[in-house]
């Protein structure tokens, strides 16, 4: 019987290898990296974005950061450093503005992101970047 539980604990451990994912939660991780490439107002949030796929908010976090390895909100804020980085090429200046329009909640908060992302503030970007 021992024997027999070992054969079975093995072949279950190689048919499902940590961190893998079932064919729903990958399809739902991919669909909210969409909905965030989309911009869609729900992403700005776990939980709306949770009720806009439909699912529990900790199965939606858990499928997309085993499935893109990293969290939803640090990919959340890589897309929105990624659109401020093109901002500030295109010219914007009003880093207060420019933090409101991609969903900070003020210009320190956009400063302190990028800064995480880029390794430098909004400001030194601009200056680089002209």
């Amino acid at each position: 019987v021992v024997e027999r539980l070992v054969v079975l604990l093995s072949a279950a451990v190689r048919a499902a290898p940590p961190g893998s994912l079932s064919p729903a939660d990958r399809a739902l991780a991919l669909a909210a990296r969409d909905a965030i490439r989309a911009d869609d107002p729900a992403a700005a949030g776990l939980l709306p974005l949770a009720a806009l796929l439909g699912v529990s908010p900790f199965r939606l976090s858990r499928a997309f950061t085993r499935q893109l390895g990293v969290s939803l909100t640090r990919y959340r804020n890589r897309v929105r450093v990624e659109r401020a980085l093109d901002r500030l090429e295109a010219g914007a200046d009003d880093l207060a503005a420019l933090a409101a329009d991609l969903g900070f909640t003020d210009q320190s908060h956009l400063c302190r992101t990028m800064r995480q992302h880029v390794g430098e503030p909004p400001s030194a970007v601009r200056t680089q970047l002209t």
